[in-house]
């Protein structure tokens, strides 16, 4: 996994050992100074609080000198005599990237000052190393981190953690969807790391050991290819299912008994554009405890469960903000920052010249007047203003959207002969094959519909039928 940093490792073990058995020595003549900046490449900032080491090359356990970087990154090393030396540095991020940083050779030569500064490899470097060298052309992303216990923060062994996406593509069969997974172990030490997940995108983390989880969580992998994130394992909650004949798709909302630890989590909700207090916006862990914000914008769940869950805040008005929280005693209260529903929504404007459907050329117009079915048009859009393409279906009767057991997707629902059911998905006369409202959201902006037509049961038009599924259809049009 660091063959490139084997040699190395061994010198900065060699060095960590002197560093415990040898104190430095004084010397009677005064030498140079090495100076430098710590530098973390994978958060593109300065790293504070890095221990620096200097060592002899030759004779590593001869003496050692020591300095620790400043808020800045910056260190100095004093009188330092003539010589060659190895430069390195110890900090937490290390263990958490599994990988140790490179010496540095220093040559000091008529006690004069030396510029030296230091850095943990680059994403690409790391990557390589952990994942082995890949093509250029290859977009695949690493994750790493280190699970810990949220209980003590001691390193988990023996943890699964694994990562899921979902993947659309073109087939001459029609549209495909797929969610693949892969799946790590923790080592000793916690660490763990997911070759080969998608960069740029959106990536749905969960650890899990015995009776200890994370809840799923969302990340947004970088670009760059490289994402760490430490996650934290808490008792796991147990679903009490009060109703025998609950659909699957419905546990996420069954009540729920939390076995929390009685971790207190607390902070301050805002909003963004004027960072003005807001009073009575709802936050609260996934399936979880609820509270809402006071007059000063701030709120506490003194029953959080522990580990990693996902905190969501939701104010009227206002975008919700769905985002991963550590919690674990002591964790630093929580700042917020909500957007408004205008700064994050484009400007609805409507052009009878630019709509599809006004000239009927796809028979909408048609259709809506025969009475069967129900129809959206873009000026009800307009007037919802929903945040998801999928919020509109939430307005309509016979219609749900429901999130399935695991959290992780959102599924439509009409009112078949035969109870609830999965419709099948039209966008501009193309069948979309198990279309999820996910799918839907990611596929369709409610900014670019020019209408939408929904049909249950024997009222679906002969075109959009797939074989006598009876469940019925969606049919989304676009400007």
């Amino acid at each position: 996994m660091t063959r490139w940093l084997g040699p190395l490792l061994f010198l900065a073990l060699l060095a960590r050992l002197a560093a415990a058995q040898t104190p430095a020595t004084t010397r009677a003549a005064p030498g140079a100074t090495v100076s430098g900046v710590v530098r973390d490449s994978v958060a593109h900032t300065s790293l504070a609080g890095a221990v620096v080491q200097l060592v002899p090359a030759d004779n590593s356990a001869s003496f050692i000198l020591t300095a620790v970087s400043d808020s800045l990154g910056r260190f100095t090393l004093g009188d330092v005599p003539d010589g060659r030396y190895k430069l390195g540095f110890i900090h937490p991020m290390l263990d958490s990237l599994g990988v140790e940083p490179p010496l540095r050779d220093v040559y000091v030569n008529d006690r004069r000052s030396v510029r030296a500064d230091l850095g943990i490899p680059s994403p690409a470097r790391i990557r390589a190393a952990i994942c082995g060298t890949r093509p250029a052309t290859d977009s695949g992303a690493v994750i790493v981190g280190v699970v810990r216990d949220a209980r003590d923060g001691a390193p988990a062994a023996g943890v699964s953690v694994s990562a899921e996406w979902f993947e659309v593509s073109f087939t001459p069969q029609g549209l495909v969807r797929r969610i693949p997974r892969l799946v790590a172990t923790t080592g000793e030490n916690g660490w763990f790391a997911i070759c080969n997940v998608p960069s740029a995108g959106i990536v749905a983390l969960h650890a899990s050991r015995g009776t200890d989880s994370t809840d799923l969580i969302e990340v947004q992998v970088p670009a760059e290819g490289f994402l760490r994130r430490e996650l934290y394992l808490g008792p796991a909650r147990t679903v009490i299912i009060r109703d025998t004949a609950l659909r699957v798709d419905s546990l996420a909302r069954a009540p729920r008994r939390l076995n929390t630890g009685n971790i207190r989590l607390s902070g301050t909700v805002i909003a963004a554009a004027r960072a003005r207090p807001l009073a009575g916006a709802q936050v609260g862990v996934a399936d979880g405890p609820q509270t809402r914000t006071n007059a000063s914008g701030e709120w506490t769940i003194i029953d959080a469960p522990a580990g990693t869950r996902m905190l969501e805040v939701r104010a009227l008005g206002f975008y919700p903000e769905r985002r991963p929280v550590d919690v674990v005693a002591g964790a630093p209260p929580i700042r917020v920052a909500l957007s408004t529903l205008k700064a994050v929504l484009d400007t609805v404007r409507i052009s009878a010249s630019r709509i599809r459907y006004d000239r009927d050329r796809n028979g909408f117009q048609q259709r809506r007047r025969s009475g069967f079915g129900r129809y959206l048009t873009q000026q009800d859009v307009a007037r919802w203003r929903p945040i998801d393409t999928s919020d509109l279906f939430r307005l309509v009767p016979g219609v749900r959207v429901e999130r399935s057991s695991n959290g992780f997707e959102k599924h439509i629902l009409i009112r078949g002969p035969f109870g609830m059911c999965s419709p099948t998905v039209y966008v501009d006369d193309h069948a979309m094959n198990n279309f999820t409202a996910d799918d839907i959201d990611s596929w369709v902006s409610p900014k670019d519909i020019a209408g939408i037509e929904i049909y249950t049961g024997a009222g679906v038009p002969a075109q959009f039928q797939q074989g006598l599924s009876g469940c019925g259809s969606i049919v989304i049009w676009t400007k």
